[in-house]
This record gives structure tokens, sequence and C-alpha cells, in this order.
């Protein structure tokens, strides 16, 4: 493990000279290459070293030996890029075989902002396909390994993101969150994992799951980092029309001012809804975030118990919703306007039989989902499913703004268990779904929320604290979380 962990260890090493981008650069590719996580897709090796020499000779000469920290928050800082987000002229693949030879004409908003602030893509990380899953085995590239127990799974769909962090094979990553695929593979990997609140990072670039519920956010060892990306991401777009031009707080400063202050949790009101602490929670699990939260309290914090009630139909609202959306963003790849043709398809004697061929390329669980939203959204049954998920997401999102009425921040674990075996759950997708169950709900609202580590069970596998924070109130999130970090394990 490299022993320097944040984006300010890395920035200090490079002003005392111990270090420079591409020598750091260099390290990464080494140890991705020597890892068995299969962690990476794509890897973007010229492309970087090119990037870190730019920044290395910037250094020496433009910059005079010191990291411009003000202008390039990101200076030299190798990242990995979940395999969702489109590079210009690097494939993009969506770990799935209808994609294995994409390569756009285009970058990502967030992957852009990045790299103007100093970061260097080291390459695109493996993920469930189209970003459907909880558990990474959905890749058409193979399933991705627990950073720590390899016969575990390390959470999906941002998988590769998470075991990336953990295993030493990035700084941070770059992750999609439609219902709970930062917060997952955060909580299982033992990192921290950020979903800004819907509208705050632009999703231009992001090949859609479901796009009244897809978010970029971050994976990173440290908090403070979590917001330092965020921050350089986060802002409005022309090229994303819901993107919010709310005002974005420095949230790195946030963190750094939480951490000195011992008294500023003091009067902040935790709320602990009781739809989330329910029968079936791993003991550990509980135990852990049990001892969290009388952290808090001892940091002056109030905690207030509240209710969601429609919690109660949070999955069921949400496969709904998100397997509708996926039906019809994933219309498009058809072999015509996007995707693979096989040559199969290209021998069909009728249309129907040419899609059949290139459909025939998406994975098990991407189908179901497809036939699923598909039939949703069918005539005679949309008004009986797809508008009935809209109405009850209404009915969340007003639980959400009534509680938070009386409450800053609510607290709950992140899953009901820690990482569980590979295969585990693959031949059952009703009880791999319920692995969401915590995470949906601020989905369906478009809530801030995030996965700060809080502890370990007795095999040493990670348990992840869930936050959730009113819409664009990330710096209350951060602020709690920097408070909890290290200091509840």
């Amino acid at each position: 493990m490299n022993s320097l962990t944040s984006i300010r260890e890395i920035h200090d090493s490079f002003d005392e000279g111990l270090s420079d981008p591409l020598s750091l650069t260099e390290s990464f590719f080494t140890r991705i290459k020597e890892s068995p996580h299969n962690a990476y897709i794509t890897l973007c090796e010229d492309r970087a070293l090119k990037q870190a020499e730019v920044l290395r000779l910037n250094l020496k000469t433009k910059f005079q030996g010191k990291v411009p920290r003000a202008s390039h928050p990101l200076f030299g800082i190798p990242l990995g890029i979940k395999d969702v987000l489109t590079m210009d002229g690097i494939r993009t693949t969506c770990a799935s075989k209808v994609l294995q030879n994409y390569i756009p004409p285009f970058t990502a908003t967030a992957v852009e902002r990045l790299e103007v602030a100093g970061a260097i893509s080291l390459g695109k990380l493996n993920m469930d396909e189209f970003a459907m899953g909880s558990s990474n085995e959905n890749s058409a590239f193979g399933p991705v390994l627990h950073p720590t127990h390899p016969d575990r799974v390390p959470g999906g769909s941002s998988g590769g993101s998470g075991t990336a962090v953990a295993a030493d094979l990035c700084v941070a990553a770059l992750g999609t969150d439609t219902g709970g695929s930062i917060r997952l593979p955060a909580s299982f990997c033992g990192v921290v994992g950020l979903k800004p609140t819907y509208g705050r990072i632009s999703r231009y670039g992001q090949i859609a799951f479901a796009s009244s519920l897809d978010q970029i956010g971050p994976m990173t060892r440290t908090v403070r980092d979590a917001g330092v990306l965020a921050k350089v991401m986060a802002g409005v777009d022309p090229f994303d029309s819901t993107t919010s031009d709310r005002p974005v707080e420095d949230w790195g400063a946030v963190v750094d001012h939480a951490r000195l202050d011992s008294g500023s949790l003091k009067g902040l009101r935790v709320g602990i809804p009781s739809e989330y602490f329910i029968d079936g929670i791993d003991p550990e699990v509980r135990s852990a975030i049990e001892r969290a939260i009388e952290f808090l309290k001892s940091e002056g914090a109030a905690v207030v118990p509240v209710s969601l009630p429609h919690t109660q139909y949070a999955v069921s609202t949400y496969y709904v919703i998100a397997v509708s959306e996926a039906s019809s963003n994933l219309s498009r790849f058809d072999g015509v306007r996007f995707g693979m043709r096989p040559e199969e398809a290209m021998k069909s004697s009728s249309l129907t039989d040419f899609y059949k061929q290139v459909r025939s390329l998406f994975g098990a669980e991407v189908k179901r989902r497809i036939m699923l939203g598909t039939f949703a959204l069918s005539s005679g049954y949309f008004e009986a499913y797809y508008r009935k998920a809209a109405q009850v997401r209404r009915l969340m999102r007003g639980d959400f703004e009534r509680a938070f009425q009386s409450v800053d921040v609510m607290v709950s674990p992140v899953s009901p268990t820690t990482a569980f075996k590979l295969g585990e759950k693959a031949k059952n997708p009703l009880q791999m779904y319920l692995t969401d169950i915590f995470t949906i709900p601020a989905s369906l609202a478009g809530l801030p929320a995030m996965s700060v580590p809080v502890g370990k069970d007795q095999l040493g596998l990670s348990i992840g604290m869930h936050l959730i924070a009113p819409r664009f109130e990330e710096s209350t999130l951060l602020r709690v979380a920097s408070r909890l970090e290290g200091k509840t394990s």
C-alpha cells in the first residue's frame, strides 16, 4: 500500500521533491499490472504518462517546484474512471459486449473538469454491465474481486472503483450511483463514497441507466479528498439541463474546519429512521452503527427518532422506475445507431433476426431489466406500474422533507450485511435487489448521501455508515463524516 494516502500528502511530497507526477503514475501502472483484482478494463497508459510528463515539467519550470494547489487542486493525482463515463478516443464499454469496441469522440464533463484541475486518468474501471447490479458479478469482462477478501464481492455497480481505491490502484476514482452503486461498494471495500444531490454534477458523457436517478460521484480514501473531487466536478453545465446553478462551497475547506473544531457537531440533530433499523441486520453491522451514533452524541449531536413511512415501498418503486428508464435508454443499442454488429447479425435474413442477434450480446441481468421495463411501459400497464411508482416516489420525497424539518442529517447502515461471497446471491435476483434497501430511498428523493467507514466485522470486512442530508447540503454530510473518520473503527 502506498504510504501517501491523500491528495494533500501527495502534493506535500511533490513540494519536497520526494516524488513527482511521472514517477507516481508509473508506480500505479506497475501495481495495476501486478494486481489480481480485475479492477480495470482498459488502461490509458500512453495518454496518462504524457499527461504526467507535462505536469512534471511544469512543476519544475512554470510552478518552480511548488504545486499550484489553488488553481490545480488535483495536480498530478492519478485517478480511475468508471467505464460508464466517456473519454475522447478511449474505449468505453460499460462492461458490455455490446460496446466492447466503442470509441467515443467526446469526454464526460466530470472527467474533463478533473483533468483541467490537473488529474491524470489511469484507465477505465470494471463495473456491472450498464451499471446494473449490486455485486460487480455482471461484467462481460469478469467479476472484480474484493480488495482484501478475494472470495467476496466488492459491491456494485462501481465495484471496480471501490476495489481500485482500496487496493491502491489509484488515488481516487469516479463511480456512478443510481440506487446505491457508489455507497454500497464504498461500504464493502472500506473507502469513502459520496453521491451528491441529483443535479450537482453534470451527467453529460455518462452512458445512461436510469436518467432520473443516475449521479456521478467520487470514491476516495479520505473524506477531504471526496470533498475536493466533488467540488471540482460540481456546477452548472450547458450540456446537461438538469444541472443546478446553486453555489458550490469549498468542501475541502469545510472538512478542514470540521476536523480542527471539536465542537463542530454541537447542536446537530441526527435522525435515526426506524425503518432503517429492522430485523435482519447483521449484529456486527448494527453494533458498529450504534457505536458511531454514540460517538456523534459524545460530540454534542442530539439523536432524534424519525419515521419514513413509505420506505417499505422503496425497492419495488425503484425497480419499476429504474428498469422502465433503462428499457428506454438501452433501446439505442441496436447495432444500427450504437452497438456491435456480430457476424451472425450481418447474415440475418430479416430485421427482426438482426435485432435478436445484436441484443443477444446483452448479459442476463441487463436482458432481465429491459424486459421488465418494457412490460412496465407497455400499453395497459403504464398507468398501473410506472405512473403509480412515480406517485409513490413523490410520497417518499415528502417523507424526507417532513423529517428534515426536525433533523439536519440521517444515519443508518449502508447495507444489512458486510460483503457477501461471490456467487452467493447471483441466482436469486430478488435477494440481490434487497442489498440496496437502505440506499435506494435517498436516490429516489434525489438527496445527497455518502458512506464512511466506521468499523470491521470479525472477518475483517468493512462496515460503512450511511449519511443522508437535505438537497444541496453536501457540506453537512462532509462535516459529520470528517468527525467520524478514523474515530469509530
